[in-house]
């Protein structure tokens, strides 16, 4: 079971092998794949054109825009959903003291500097591993302290890039 916030409205949907229910009713409905985030929708006999505008798994929070309507859907799925009724839902969100590189690579590009405030979701910098770019964001609300490494650095796994 998954709990879905869409635009302030919340939905319990679940799937069986019938497809999936949603607030226990079957919700039947086709979807075609256009492209990478594009698709064609077809429900109670209405077409739809659906867009991925932007997606970040690690805090499931989607934004959708369906024949030009933006949607923003946050999930829950049910270990969500069981610490939030714990009162746990928050232990994560403690105060971060820095950034780790998250593997070996190299620093290509630096997004902020000594003093900037960041929001949660803001860039800090670009990290290049295995020739792939890595955009570091930030975990919460800080004021960067110190930047430890500067554009062109190579840097280790577990190695501190910045200080909060």
């Amino acid at each position: 079971m998954v709990q879905a916030t869409v635009n302030g409205k919340t939905f319990e949907i679940s799937s069986d092998e019938n497809g999936h229910i949603v607030n226990g009713s079957l919700f039947q409905w086709d979807k075609v794949r256009i492209s990478d985030g594009y698709f064609h929708l077809l429900y109670k006999k209405k077409s739809y054109t659906a867009e991925v505008v932007s997606m970040d798994r690690a805090t499931k929070k989607f934004t959708f825009k369906i024949n030009g309507s933006k949607y923003s859907v946050d999930l829950k799925n049910k270990f969500d959903l069981l610490l939030e009724k714990m009162g746990m839902n928050n232990v994560a969100a403690g105060k971060i003291n820095n950034v780790k590189a998250p593997m070996p690579g190299l620093i290509i590009d630096l997004k902020v500097k000594v003093g900037d405030v960041v929001k949660s979701g803001d860039h800090l910098l670009i990290l290049e591993a295995m020739k792939m770019e890595n955009i570091l964001k930030s975990q919460g609300d800080a004021t960067i302290k110190t930047v430890k490494v500067k554009k062109g650095d190579t840097v280790e796994k577990g190695q501190v890039l910045m200080e909060f």
